[in-house]
């Protein structure tokens, strides 16, 4: 949970030096200052990893391995007092607060699933996530035991209005 919000101020301070240097922020710069300086340091084109973590919040996206629920936890309660529905876009992590929203993107298929963290799991010394049965089968894990994807934490203007 520290590292969230070491990671919103590191996000703000990173937006107020570009705000303070920018070129429409001061008036006594030279036209083209600093701009042209920024484009030249900039990396070339993202690749399909990097295009989906940029598409994510200003948080810090990880990289890590998904799972989901066993049958057996049906109905039993999760961390937050909600009983386990298969059917509803839910998710376990070991640190995020309970509530969070997060995008988790299989970045093979690139397809991807907002989930809410309700539930804790085990801790593990990588990155992880367990998935409700609904959310594993829209990101193409349902039978597959784990799969690599990228978890972003969101922030609640990135969040879609549902249809």
């Amino acid at each position: 949970m520290n590292r969230l919000y070491f990671n919103m101020i590191a996000a703000t301070v990173t937006l107020v030096a570009v705000l303070v240097l920018s070129p429409s922020a001061r008036a006594d710069d030279p036209p083209g200052g600093v701009q042209p300086l920024l484009h030249e340091i900039s990396s070339p084109a993202p690749t399909n990893l990097e295009e989906l973590v940029l598409k994510s919040s200003s948080f810090e996206s990880v990289e890590g391995f998904a799972s989901y629920y066993a049958r057996k936890f049906e109905g039993r309660r999760t961390s937050s007092g909600q009983r386990y529905n298969p059917e509803k876009m839910t998710g376990a992590h070991q640190s995020l607060p309970l509530g969070t929203v997060v995008r988790v993107v299989n970045p093979v298929s690139k397809q991807e699933v907002s989930v809410t963290i309700n539930d804790r799991c085990a801790p593990k010394s990588f990155h992880f996530i367990d998935l409700s049965r609904a959310a594993a089968k829209k990101i193409g894990l349902w039978g597959k035991g784990k799969i690599r994807v990228v978890i972003t934490p969101l922030l609640e203007e990135d969040l879609e209005e549902p249809a």
